[in-house]
């Protein structure tokens, strides 16, 4: 059976990861850490990691700033970054301090991410080699640019009969009511809808992960499939009438940024490939774990 094709939008930046830090510092202070690094990030970029290491063909569009660090994130993507735009600006990089709870504080620039827009988006992918696949959109809440012009993206991948999947991340500015209404109006024409415990809460005013399940239901369309993604936990899903619920394996986390990514990275791998929804979510789960606890970061 032939794979339909994957390819992820949105957003690609550089993580600057340290820690872990406890207590957090005082201001005026400085601390030794026992870990450092600098990667690919961004939820898009993240997704594409995990779909190199699952040896998956992929498109993913995005953007970068003109400077050293857009310059190294179009070389890490080198098969896919010849047509993304450059935006005459700063590469949008996150500093993320991690906790020995494995939690974690991000810092984040706006940079380059909030220009993408849908003309760009056009641009770097190649629509006919998406026809019938599944596109997953990241970043919601930082392409600012293209995210109001989401319903025209939406229109556009479905002239090319694409399932959308959809991962919105946390919006900077919390969940307001507008932002709550206008991430709702998105879900009945995604196929996929992949959130975490707290987004899929927040954006169904629900206080329990099975409560919102359910209202979730209902704002979808009859035949899309919602994935509420737990950490430790696991997660829990529904397709119809069907509810899922998929325990996460035990182990110790060294890092769990990007956990979110992963998992819809291997789990739209399998669903591409034509495994079931239980087994789809649970190998995104133990793509998912295996990453978190393993330095370097491993995903098969």
């Amino acid at each position: 059976m032939t794979s339909r094709p994957l390819a992820v939008i949105g957003n690609v930046n550089v993580d600057i990861i340290i820690g872990p830090a406890v207590p957090w510092p005082q201001p005026g202070t400085e601390a030794l850490v026992d870990h450092g690094e600098i990667r690919i990030g961004g939820a898009a970029g993240n997704v594409g990691l995990t779909w190199d290491a699952l040896r998956h063909p992929y498109q993913i569009a995005a953007n970068t700033g003109d400077d050293h660090f857009g310059r190294w994130l179009r070389e890490a993507f080198k098969a896919h970054s010849a047509k993304w735009p450059v935006t005459p600006t700063a590469t949008t990089f996150s500093v993320g301090v991690t906790h020995p709870d494995g939690e974690r504080t991000f810092f984040t620039i706006a940079g380059h991410m909030p220009s993408l827009t849908l003309a760009q988006v056009r641009g770097a992918l190649d629509a006919s080699a998406i026809e019938g696949g599944i596109v997953l959109v990241v970043g919601s809440y930082l392409t600012d640019a293209l995210t109001d012009e989401y319903d025209n993206l939406f229109a556009w991948l479905r002239e090319y009969r694409v399932d959308v999947a959809l991962d919105t991340g946390w919006p900077i500015g919390g969940w307001t009511a507008e932002t709550i209404a206008r991430t709702r109006g998105w879900l009945k024409r995604c196929r996929h809808v992949l959130l975490n415990d707290v987004e899929a809460k927040a954006v169904t005013a629900t206080n329990s992960t099975l409560d919102a399940l359910s209202a979730l239901s209902g704002l979808v369309g009859e035949d899309a499939y919602i994935v509420i993604k737990c950490g430790s936990d696991g997660a829990v899903g529904r397709y119809r009438d069907a509810q899922i619920d998929i325990k996460a394996p035990s182990v110790t986390p060294i890092d769990t940024i990007g956990a979110g990514d992963v998992f819809d990275a291997a789990y739209l791998a399998e669903v591409a490939n034509g495994t079931g929804f239980a087994d789809a979510v649970a190998a995104g789960i133990r793509t998912a774990s295996r990453a978190i606890a393993t330095l370097p970061r491993q995903y098969r």
